[in-house]
């Protein structure tokens, strides 16, 4: 048997990163389930790095994750558009006030200036604001960037691993695997997405809730060339958003339909509502659906992240329920996680609304 300082259970963004920043601090496993990391939601991500998204309790994780992700040169210009129509004008100056206050770069449009942005645009759509801020972010680079520093630091990244039993005694944690691997560590850290209440209960932990909600996205060829710097779109209402991606329109209904946790795949009906929500937008033909695809974000009931040691067992640290957005706060997501399990003082970022005793 193997033994660790730590283990970390998924190999995701959440795992990679947390794992990397670990390698100064013991020895560290990182256990996967599936034949490579990131099978799941981070290989499937249309992220960006959108100061809004997720938040006003998510904000303060995704700007202090920008200057890591700006320094690395995962981060690439795009900007933002936030839609509404008439009858959603105080839900869009609520929008723009409450995010001003944050110190986000947030701007009203008014319908002149949309139209230069956005052409086409169907005549409801009288209200927007815009994040020049906003970005595409190369995930598979921000991914492998962390598994390659999680390799150097000569931790072990053991693929087709799934957890299957879990045991604390005697100041360890002894683990064994689908496969019949065993493993020690002295800490359990949950990473799993959509699986993190699983693992939780396996390693006897109360589970939080982590629901796991399917996202579809659908890649269209257009008839007409999409445009390159066309910025990220989404509604206000929260029922749609679209980006271009290599000439091409990546294209969700932003929905979010409870699943349990599985290999998630796009159904039709999901994929329909998205084009006829574009169509309501703009006015642009559709060649093509290409491609369509899902993943799972995993929340908790409050739709905040998990981030510490769970009460019960102060050997078992939560890092889940991030949602959506744990690709655009993981660089500040892992520091913070970082410093509580070293058990340092307050940093920069205020660790209380992320902790998992919110929920005892």
């Amino acid at each position: 048997m193997e033994t660790f300082d730590f283990a970390v259970i998924g190999a995701g963004i959440a795992g990679a990163s947390l794992a990397a920043g670990l390698v100064s601090d013991g020895s560290v496993l990182l256990m996967e389930a599936e034949e490579q990391p990131g099978y799941h939601s981070t290989g499937r991500s249309a992220a960006f790095w959108t100061e809004s998204y997720g938040g006003p309790l998510v904000q303060p994780l995704t700007t202090a994750s920008g200057p890591f992700l700006a320094k690395h040169g995962f981060l690439k210009p795009r900007g933002a558009l936030t839609l509404a129509r008439s009858g959603e004008k105080d839900a869009l100056d609520a929008f723009v006030a409450r995010f001003s206050q944050l110190g986000v770069r947030v701007e009203a449009l008014d319908r002149s200036a949309l139209e230069v942005r956005l052409p086409g645009l169907h005549p409801q759509w009288r209200h927007g604001a815009h994040e020049p801020d906003s970005t595409d972010i190369d995930v598979a680079g921000l991914h492998q960037h962390w598994l390659g520093a999680v390799r150097r630091g000569g931790a072990i990244i053991a693929t087709r691993a799934r957890l299957a039993a879990a045991r604390h005694s005697d100041g360890m944690w002894h683990m064994r695997a689908a496969d019949g691997r065993s493993f020690a560590a002295r800490v359990l850290i949950n990473a799993a997405g959509a699986w993190a209440d699983e693992v939780a209960i396996m390693a006897g932990a109360a589970p939080i809730g982590i629901q796991p909600m399917r996202r579809t996205v659908a890649q269209l060829r257009m008839a007409a060339p999409v445009p390159a710097d066309l910025p990220l779109t989404m509604g206000i209402d929260g029922q749609f958003y679209f980006k271009p991606e290599g000439g091409k329109l990546w294209l969700s209904p932003h929905d979010e339909t409870p699943t349990l946790p599985c290999d998630a795949a796009a159904e039709e009906l999901d994929v329909a509502t998205a084009i006829d929500r574009f169509q309501q937008v703009v006015d642009w033909p559709i060649a093509q659906v290409e491609r369509k695809w899902a993943g799972l974000r995993s929340f908790a009931p409050d739709r905040l992240p998990v981030y510490g040691f769970d009460q019960a067992n102060p050997a078992f640290f939560w890092f889940a329920g991030q949602g959506g957005f744990g690709i655009q706060t993981a660089p500040a997501a892992a520091d913070l996680a970082l410093r509580l399990l070293r058990r340092q003082g307050p940093g920069p970022l205020n660790p209380a609304p992320y902790s998992p005793d919110r929920f005892s």
